[in-house]
């Protein structure tokens, strides 16, 4: 069967689901790979409900909303998660060390070949540990996956990656200067506050089209996606350190410049597989970052989510840690040279 045809009939179709079965059976192998590594790390698996009263709040973050009606009829609103990040923060406030979560989020407006409306997030968090050590955690998955694939190559398309080599290790500042010719240095001060105007200035004197909407971030996502995600974890793992303080709503600022943050994304074959931080436990700082971001979403999509309280509450609570969040699904997509994510769900969600 070709791939129109597969794409054309639905994926209960008898042959369509005979030739998906080796890559879900792949996805199967993966999974329990996975599993296993976390257990033999002493990690605890745990359940966060997905319903909760704010989704996360980060400006380009979309959530699905619903309400839940009570007992007396009234009705309040509610969200599917888009992350089991705040509850899973609460879990260490609590008192656990190592947590894990493979499970379900939801996120709005996201659909493409790498997004799929709801997807399988792998999230774990090490309390009392640097974020260093998420990131060894997140190349040994890597080479989990490959070898549960039966395959030494992960591959998107007509990318191709080798997970069990050296992985290149690369700051944002660095990426923007080789790939775009940018030096985000210099749209920020002493502080990390940025200026938009400035980076569409390099844009224009590199000849580079400049939108309307010039504030900094959004010129920042363009100029990441546009010219230094293609470039990342070709022929090798890169892993993509030290983001700007304005793009890691949720990480701590590095000890060494307040500009930037104990954030990094892993990639490979040009695909962003997981986001990862040292992890912010200031309260009146995330207070702060929140109302910001939530700010932004107003002005740019016209609307916001609540803050939890319960989460900003709990961060008095919660030990020192590093956490990260890696999409299972592309994951699995590289390790089997799928080309689109429908293709290692059990059950895509209709279009």
């Amino acid at each position: 069967m070709s791939t129109q045809d597969i794409q054309q009939s639905p994926w209960w179709t008898p042959t369509v689901h005979a030739d998906r079965r080796p890559i879900l059976l792949a996805r199967t192998r993966i999974e329990a790979g996975v599993r296993s590594y976390l257990a033999d790390r002493d990690f605890l698996m745990v359940d966060p409900p997905g319903l909760q009263r704010s989704p996360g709040n980060e400006t380009h973050l979309h959530a699905f909303g619903t309400v839940m009606i009570g007992n007396d009829g009234e009705g309040q609103q509610m969200f599917l998660h888009t992350s089991p990040e705040f509850t899973m923060k609460k879990l260490l406030a609590a008192g656990e060390r190592r947590i894990a979560s493979l499970q379900h989020v939801w996120r709005n407006r996201e659909r493409s070949a790498l997004h799929h409306p709801e997807f399988t997030m792998l999230e774990w968090y090490r309390a009392g540990e640097p974020y260093e050590a998420v990131i060894r955690d997140c190349l040994a998955l890597l080479q989990v996956a490959a070898k549960a694939a039966r395959v030494t190559t992960l591959r998107y398309r007509d990318r191709e990656c080798d997970p069990f080599a050296a992985p290149a290790k690369v700051s944002l500042q660095e990426a923007f200067v080789q790939f775009a010719g940018i030096n985000l240095a210099d749209s920020m001060d002493a502080d990390g506050v940025t200026d938009g105007e400035q980076l569409a200035e390099q844009m224009l004197a590199l000849g580079m089209q400049v939108p309307e909407d010039r504030s900094w971030s959004y010129l920042f996502s363009l100029i990441l996606t546009e010219k230094v995600e293609p470039n990342l974890g070709i022929g090798r793992v890169t892993v993509l350190d030290r983001y700007p303080a304005a793009e890691a709503a949720l990480a701590r600022r590095t000890a060494d410049d307040p500009r930037v943050s104990e954030r990094f994304e892993l990639y490979a074959c040009g695909v962003e597989l997981a986001n990862g931080f040292g992890e912010l436990t200031d309260a009146d700082e995330q207070r702060r970052r929140f109302a910001a971001e939530m700010n932004e979403k107003q002005r740019i999509y016209n609307e916001r989510y609540p803050l939890d309280e319960d989460f900003l509450a709990a961060l008095a609570l919660m030990p020192e840690a590093s956490g990260v969040a890696l999409g299972f699904d592309r994951l699995v997509m590289l390790a089997t040279a799928a080309p689109r994510i429908e293709a290692v769900l059990w059950a895509p969600v209709a279009e």
